[in-house]
């Protein structure tokens, strides 16, 4: 059997090929390359998409978090309240701002903050330090955040979701994106919705941070060329947005197969010991991952990848324990279930492509191993 890798981005390159190929002929021919109408298209059908007013392309998913915080005023001395289960991008993010990272534990449930948590880390801060909360939507299943903005908005800190993971997620009937003051997508090519690099975006409804964002991601020019705020150089190519713009009418269709693997992989899986993800109610979950728990997880990544199947870890050290990140205050909340977690947690193969066969194959080599 020809092995099962973890994701496929190629498959998702192939599937769309002639569009891809036919937007890329499109920008080199207009020899414009640089914030054109490719960016512009592509932002307008994004912020439709998402249900918000603005969108603004930038070169990665970290530095849309970048520039998100930025535009809420958060710099050196301030702190950010996010989760240490999580792609270190998101910490990195928030030390590119020159503010320090505290971290939150997570719901075992769902792998997103626990409000209670939050609210419990809040009340333990020195006052004045903290400036904002970013709530990560991990896997593709969103966080609390009807809970968390009211936490967020009772002490006066700004929200930006991490929507890295979730791209078309819903929560109680708004996607991802809509929920917080700002929010920020990554395109890297195993994402959802992917590019072939690196690319970002900020999404909000408020046009003053829209604009901010703006001019933090070319330098901050109002005009060329004269910097009406100290930017940097963080701009989404004209081809990368035409190949985004060319897949994104099929994310909502590719998010369904996602969703069908992934009944796939609960139903032939429920009868095992394993912990399996689930959504909760009024959530819509676009598994970009999934992500299962089990005890004894590198004995079992072992057994599959004997049978030419690959598996990754999301995440196998917790950014907290990370050696960047490892010096916290005294006054900062223990962490038991992201530890308890990070041991645990296995993402087996996930991709639109991924065939029924294969997930059968998969899950009876897991149950030989359980026992079943």
């Amino acid at each position: 059997m020809t092995p099962i890798p973890q994701s496929n981005p190629k498959a998702n390159y192939l599937a769309h090929k002639a569009g891809i190929d036919a937007a890329i002929a499109r920008v080199l021919e207009s020899g414009w390359y640089i914030l054109g109408n490719e960016v512009s298209a592509f932002e307008r059908d994004v912020a439709a998409y998402i249900g918000v007013r603005y969108a603004i392309g930038v070169s990665s998913g970290t530095d849309a978090l970048h520039l998100a915080l930025r535009a809420c005023g958060v710099g050196r001395g301030d702190a950010v309240l996010t989760v240490s289960h999580t792609a270190v991008a998101t910490v990195a993010a928030i030390g590119i701002c020159g503010a320090l990272p505290v971290f939150v534990d997570i719901d075992p449930g769902t792998f997103t903050m626990d409000p209670d948590h939050l609210e419990t880390t809040i009340r333990s801060a020195p006052k004045g330090l903290l400036k904002a909360v970013v709530p990560v939507h991990l896997y593709g299943h969103p966080a609390e955040m009807d809970a968390i903005s009211e936490i967020a908005g009772r002490h006066g800190l700004h929200v930006v979701e991490d929507c890295a993971q979730s791209h078309g997620a819903m929560y109680r009937g708004k996607k991802t994106g809509a929920l917080g003051q700002l929010a920020a997508f990554s395109f890297y090519p195993t994402k959802n919705l992917g590019a072939l690099g690196d690319g970002g975006m900020v999404v909000t409804d408020d046009p003053d941070l829209a604009e901010k964002v703006r001019l933090l991601r070319e330098y901050g020019w109002k005009e060329r060329y004269v910097s009406a705020t100290a930017g940097v150089n963080s701009r989404l190519d004209e081809i990368q947005a035409a190949i985004l713009h060319v897949k994104l009418p099929f994310l909502d269709e590719e998010n369904r197969l996602r969703q069908m693997i992934a009944g796939m992989y609960e139903s032939l899986l429920s009868g095992s010991p394993l912990i399996l993800p689930r959504a909760k109610q009024d959530v819509t979950h676009v598994y970009h991952q999934y992500v299962i728990r089990v005890e004894e997880r590198d004995v079992l990544r072992a057994r599959l990848r004997d049978k030419g199947i690959g598996t990754l870890i999301h995440y196998p050290v917790p950014v907290h324990r990370q050696p960047a990140y490892a010096r916290r205050s005294s006054w900062e909340k223990p962490l038991p279930g992201t530890e308890e977690i990070a041991t645990q947690v296995l993402s087996l193969p996930m991709f639109p492509e991924l065939s029924g066969d294969d997930v059968k194959f998969l899950t009876g080599e897991i149950l030989s191993w359980c026992g079943l």
